[in-house]
């Protein structure tokens, strides 16, 4: 189950992103553990300092937080992606990155004090069983899952448990006003990574691919299949606000594009010895039309990906300078439950490029960096875009691209008014998503009559729900010009409307037509756009 947090609304948004991103490796050590860990004066002096004050100093200490402060304080100082995993976040990251965990399947809220159930997950053990949205779930077997101070992490921990094993839960369903028990098996749940796909136009795929777990590639590939199969001749690639993951993942991924030989990157480690990674011939969508969507906000395997296809001249990168990170990470544990990020190389794109941004000032100063993007107008023109001569590449057709802080865009497309980025972080941040939970929790029964189908074609966002929700927001101390935004807001309401009563796709497919960048693919998927847009690129260079 996955908790979406009631009221979130935007402070420092790209630095809260920014802060999550980090990329897995597959690099090994050449060294052996024990020539890695053998005793030293620098270890001996640490290890000495804990057992003194274990044992001298005259108040009681948690030395683990001792521990965990010094150790965070060493990472600082390396660079920002190198990062500590406390043992008590390590089952929620290693969930994240493999793709699934077990449990009873149901996104829900903690609404006003209690479970109330959102969607369940299609097939899962909760949809199996019956519950519904809007079901309210009291109990797990003798344990009281509602009222006040209840932790969000202890409820979760009542619903997860082993494979198989089962669970008495005690359900209000207040369409009915009834309160029923039913008995739940616990199963594998998958974390989506692919949370959206379908056809964009007849012959053109679309795919929003949110990270890169273990189950991303699987995903992706079966998501690919399914569009071929419906004509997809041709891809667009969402890859925006997409933090990275594993890079053996974004490898098979880039690999689906690139025919047999082509160079998808390669790594460098400190004591100079290059790895090089190249497509096989067992992609499916090779030298095939792609559009690879990124923003400010894309960083690590997403680059690789759009760094691949740009060197290797296939397929159009459209959107705003991607983030720029170029390290990557290896995850090692540290024998007590916790682990460590440590960045152990650099990749390069195929033809020379690193992408990471400069980190000599400090871990403040980078993430300072990345902030400033909002304020020195690069976000709204790409002549903002300030790169170094040196950092100037050259692709097999010559087409120029840069290196340092980032993958530019061969299109460029410029980010909204402040008002307009206010309307999207009430919906990526889930304002609206709690809202339209609220409005559904006490009109669900208008909305049964409509199929998935005929919501999306017909379902209009009429001016009475458009006033609800303008006095929601006012109530809220949210104040802006809704009547400015008010065909947007009226779409985002209704594509989170179908994402609550149907799933995922509905709601990207309803999204899409606000989209700018998505706008921009239909514009140069045109055969004569096309030609004009390569000319651009070619004068440029």
């Amino acid at each position: 189950m996955r908790n979406k947090n009631s009221y979130l609304w935007p402070t420092i948004i790209a630095m809260a992103l920014s802060l999550g991103i980090f990329v897995g490796g597959k690099l090994h050590f050449n060294d052996s553990p024990e020539k890695l860990f053998t005793t030293n004066s620098k270890k001996d002096k640490l290890n000495r300092l804990i057992d003194y004050i274990d044992y001298e100093y005259v108040d009681e200490i948690n030395t683990d937080s001792i521990v965990d402060v010094t150790v965070n304080n060493i990472l600082e100082k390396l660079d920002p992606h190198s990062v500590y995993i406390p043992k008590k976040e390590m089952d929620r990251v290693s969930e994240n990155m493999k793709g699934d965990f077990v449990g009873i399947g149901v996104n829900f809220y903690m609404y006003r004090d209690t479970i109330s159930v959102i969607r369940t997950i299609e097939n899962g053990p909760s949809f199996l069983k019956g519950l519904q949205p809007g079901d309210r779930i009291l109990m797990a077997d003798n344990d009281t899952l509602y009222g006040e101070n209840i932790p969000n992490d202890v409820v979760i921990q009542k619903l997860k448990g082993e494979k198989g094993s089962p669970v008495k839960l005690k359900v209000f369903r207040k369409d009915d006003q009834k309160t029923f028990t039913v008995n739940v098996k616990r199963d594998v749940v998958p974390i989506k990574s692919v949370e959206a796909y379908y056809m964009l136009t007849k012959d053109m795929g679309y795919i929003k691919v949110n990270r890169f777990a273990e189950s991303t590639y699987k995903e992706f590939k079966a998501a690919l299949r399914k569009l071929e199969a419906q004509g997809a001749k041709k891809l667009t690639l969402d890859l925006r606000d997409n933090p990275g993951g594993y890079l053996g993942i974004a490898e098979q991924m880039a690999d689906e594009f690139l025919g047999d030989g082509k160079l998808i990157l390669f790594t460098k480690n400190k004591k100079g010895k290059i790895d090089k990674v190249f497509a096989t011939k067992k992609g499916s969508f090779e030298d095939k039309p792609v559009y690879v969507l990124i923003n400010e906000r894309s960083a690590s395997a997403s680059e690789i990906i759009a760094g691949s296809l740009q060197d290797n001249d296939l397929g159009t990168i459209i959107g705003r300078r991607s983030f720029g990170k170029g390290l990557v990470q290896r995850e090692m544990d540290l024998g007590d439950g916790s682990a460590v990020r440590l960045t152990v190389s650099r990749y390069y794109t195929p033809t020379g490029r690193s992408i990471q941004k400069s980190y000599d000032k400090g871990n403040k100063d980078y993430y300072q960096k990345f902030m400033e993007r909002y304020h020195s107008g690069e976000l709204i023109s790409v002549d903002s875009i300030k790169v170094a001569d040196s950092l100037k590449f050259k692709t097999p057709k010559g087409k120029v691209v840069y290196g340092g802080g980032g993958i530019i865009p061969d299109v460029f497309v410029p980010i909204g008014s402040n008002e307009s980025e206010a309307v999207e972080s009430m919906e990526s941040l889930g304002f609206l998503s709690y809202f339209v939970f609220e409005h559904l929790d006490g009109n669900r029964a208008q909305y049964k009559g409509y199929t998935k189908e005929e919501f999306i074609s017909n379902f209009r966002v009429d001016d009475i729900l458009f006033e609800i929700f303008v006095d929601y927001c006012l109530e809220r101390s949210i104040k802006m010009d809704f009547y400015a935004f008010e065909d947007k807001l009226k779409l985002y309401i209704k594509a989170t409307l179908a994402e609550q009563l149907f799933d995922p796709n509905s709601y990207a497919k309803i999204k899409s037509a606000g989209d700018d960048m998505l706008k921009k693919v239909l514009e140069l998927d045109s055969p004569a756009i096309r030609q004009q847009e390569a000319e651009k690129i070619e004068a440029r260079n």
